[in-house]
């Protein structure tokens, strides 16, 4: 295990998941160190989540290995679930709408207190304890730039009076609350404006610069794509292959940029046919490789990552 002090580093070779019909995604290459931001790119079906929860221990692996500060998965996915956490994932660790913003906090203040902590720790008198947790609270808004007294009813306020980007913004405070090494956040962009979208990005870069990880699942990486590491599932239309031409899967090494570039750095991936929109086969490449061999979609793929995310939500 390595000895960084907070951030989690991240590398994967022919990482792969597969559900009871198919290939979730599979093939994906990736190299990030600690602190870094991660990208997750490809359209909805692809994979995304699937390879977010696996890569914070929350779905087994099927092929290729992978391992997050120094813990290999899935051989020690319980370790790699303690390190990590997550936010914004629909069924998975998602808002209550009809809960407020302070039942959130409290709850999540409480969670931490009694299993986040060492038993010692439980002993203390209750006046440490509150104060302690009104600290974490305080620090998590604070990362998450959460203003309470913005909010229309202040702490009382509904989550679903939230805005897209104030939701956003609570459920990486609850997320932060626990102080973990990688943040996995889902559906970063999702219907958010070009701005409110920039200011998401922004928020995830502090994070990064303070030490933490950060995993994001996007529809777009961030325009100033420096020091981003981009990740890809599905096919990019950019390198599809023309129609009727033989397909084949992108080779997946990392791709640096120029030294005067800005785009991210690219560490890609292919799904088998989990895209319902993508049933051509894609051709890519990545550096300096050539593309390798086909590999054919099988029939029965189409509903890999939908299959794989059923069974992660029946564990």
């Amino acid at each position: 295990m390595d000895s960084t002090p907070h951030g989690a580093a991240v590398t994967a070779a022919g990482f792969g998941v597969k559900g009871p019909r198919g290939w979730a995604f599979r093939d994906i290459d990736l190299t990030a160190g600690p602190g870094s931001v991660i990208a997750v790119q490809g359209p909805s079906g692809s994979g995304r989540t699937c390879l977010l929860l696996a890569l914070t221990g929350r779905m087994k692996s099927a092929a290729g290995t992978a391992e997050v500060g120094g813990l290999p998965l899935p051989k020690k996915m319980s370790a790699v679930r303690s390190v990590t956490a997550l936010a914004h994932v629909p069924g998975v660790a998602e808002l209550d709408p009809a809960l407020t913003v302070g039942e959130h906090l409290r709850e999540r203040a409480l969670l931490q207190g009694r299993f986040g902590g060492s038993l010692r720790a439980l002993l203390r008198p209750r006046r440490e304890r509150r104060a302690e947790a009104r600290a974490l609270v305080d620090t998590a808004l604070t990362a998450a730039g959460l203003d309470l007294e913005s909010l229309p009813k202040g702490i009382r306020t509904s989550v679903r009076d939230l805005e897209r980007l104030e939701a956003l913004r609570l459920s990486v405070a609850l997320a932060l609350i626990g102080g973990p090494r990688l943040l996995a956040v889902d559906d970063t962009d999702l219907k958010l404006s070009n701005h409110e979208r920039a200011a998401a990005w922004e928020l995830l870069r502090g994070l990064a610069a303070a030490g933490t990880t950060v995993l994001a699942v996007c529809s777009e990486p961030p325009e100033e794509g420096e020091g981003v590491v981009l990740v890809h599932t599905g096919s990019r239309p950019e390198r599809d292959a023309p129609k009727g031409a033989p397909g084949t899967s992108p080779a997946t090494t990392d791709a640096t940029p120029p030294a005067d570039s800005k785009s991210p750095k690219h560490n890609t991936g292919s799904t088998d046919s989990t895209d319902s929109t993508d049933h051509a086969d894609s051709t890519g490449t990545t550096g300096n490789e050539s593309t390798k061999r086909d590999k054919q979609q099988g029939p029965d793929d189409e509903e890999g990552a939908a299959d794989a995310l059923a069974e992660a939500g029946r564990a």
